[in-house]
């Protein structure tokens, strides 16, 4: 049943209706790290899960592995997460089963959140890259050098390789063990299917998988696909190299790949499990961390020029129950979008109509281009980040409702400790009440 609602949310995409349906989902993310404190006990799980019903969310999604590759559960395969900014957890502490109890009794559905292709968290120099597995973390190409991601103090995300046969059957194995420990769980959402950024993965193993993929003769070098070179302002850019564009391409087809798997193992173990992945909702950008979230049916060639004409295949989103796309902008409409350019001098003398894709860069216009790249064939769930509106409340439930209001699937918000932090209940109780 549950996949079937999904799908009928899938079809109606498109059929013109901007009211607020009851089949559209208000999604709560819960941040393993941001909340471990908070949800330390079962009492003050009961306590959030309870005020997040009252808001009008039918959904809790609960990240359960984090950036450092560590879970919140007993694992036979990954470690467990058992401290966090010196509080404390007993192994034998389920925080999951707690929240799905919880969400049980007040009617919440329950998802499920694995970061997949992150193994460390570098600004503390914690996880599975410096731990257990250093041999299978990112080795980047950056400012025309090859360096290990655990010494790229500028990002906090130390990720592994997707391209590795043997990280791809770890991460696998992961959630095929959680799926068999968890069968109640209404759905599992992926965060982190994809690469660091443009400048990931450039290890030996990638570059030799790249040639086999591409059928050179010769296995490339890094500067074949994309060099650096510092700008008049004496800014580090990266410029496109002989190979860049089918490196692109091969990049998203490992992720698809193992998209494809995942879903065909998980399946395998729990048909009904509701499967669902979240990303940027950049996509004209996105493929900087060799992403094709999109449907097959979109050809991406048609509108950018990065993209090749194969590019297409390598689109996932026809193996999702559920999408989510983070609309991590400022502007809320595309009429604020319209001002800001007319402003700079970037708008055309008629004004921009409702296709142009420089609408994207903004709340209600990233929705509508996630909408067409996905084609129908998955519901988009629209993310906003309470942070980015950390100084302006009013804008931040403005967003909140254009989210419901843009996108076929309903909203997420992210995260639970940011609405606790600057006590958001009210203005966020508004917004979600005034969608129509």
């Amino acid at each position: 049943m549950k996949k079937l609602l999904y799908i009928a949310l899938a079809l109606v995409v498109f059929a013109g209706c901007s009211s607020k349906t009851p089949d559209k989902r208000l999604y709560m993310w819960l941040d393993c790290e941001a909340n471990f404190e908070r949800l330390s006990t079962p009492d003050s799980i009961d306590y959030y899960m309870a005020r997040i019903k009252d808001l009008g969310f039918t959904d809790v999604v609960a990240d359960v592995k984090s950036i450092m590759g560590e879970v919140l559960y007993k694992s036979d395969i990954a470690p467990y997460m058992g401290e966090w900014d010196g509080v404390e957890r007993p192994l034998d502490y389920d925080m999951l089963a707690e929240v799905e109890a919880a969400c049980r009794k007040y009617g919440l559905g329950c998802f499920a959140s694995l970061n997949v292709f992150a193994g460390g968290h570098n600004f503390v120099k914690r996880g599975i890259i410096y731990n257990e597995h250093p041999e299978w973390q990112t080795i980047g190409w950056w400012h025309n050098q090859l360096l290990p991601v655990s010494q790229m103090d500028f990002t906090y995300n130390g990720m592994v390789n997707p391209a590795n046969p043997e990280v791809r059957e770890y991460q696998i194995s992961i959630l095929e063990e959680f799926a068999r420990k968890y069968p109640t769980i209404d759905g599992l959402i992926f965060d982190r299917v994809r690469y660091n950024d443009i400048w990931a993965d450039f290890s030996p193993l990638s570059l030799a998988d790249f040639a086999a993929y591409a059928g050179l003769a010769e296995t490339p070098k890094p500067a074949d696909i994309l060099t650096w070179y510092e700008d008049e302002e004496g800014k580090w850019q990266h410029k496109p190299e002989r190979y860049f564009k089918e490196w692109l391409e091969y990049r998203a087809n490992v992720i698809k790949s193992f998209v494809e798997e995942a879903h065909e193992r998980l399946k395998a173990i729990n048909p009904n499990l509701i499967l669902g992945d979240y990303t940027g909702a950049w996509y004209p950008t996105y493929y900087y961390m060799g992403v094709n979230w999109a449907s097959e049916k979109y050809n991406p060639a048609e509108y950018f020029d990065w993209a090749t004409e194969n590019y297409y295949k390598t689109g996932y989103a026809d193996l999702l129950d559920v999408y989510m796309t983070g609309l991590y902008y400022t502007p809320i409409t595309k009429q604020e979008m319209d001002d800001q350019l007319t402003a700079l001098g970037m708008r055309g003398e008629d004004g921009m109509d409702a296709t142009s894709r420089e609408y994207w860069y903004c709340v209600e216009g990233g929705a509508e281009l996630a909408e067409q790249i996905t084609c129908g064939v998955v519901p988009v769930v629209g993310s906003i980040y309470v942070e980015q509106y950390m100084h302006d409340e009013e804008r931040f439930g403005r967003a909140v409702t254009q989210a419901i209001e843009s996108c076929s699937g309903g909203m997420m918000l992210f995260d639970l400790c940011h609405i606790v932090n600057h006590n958001w209940w009210d203005t966020l109780r508004l917004a979600i009440e005034r969608a129509e």
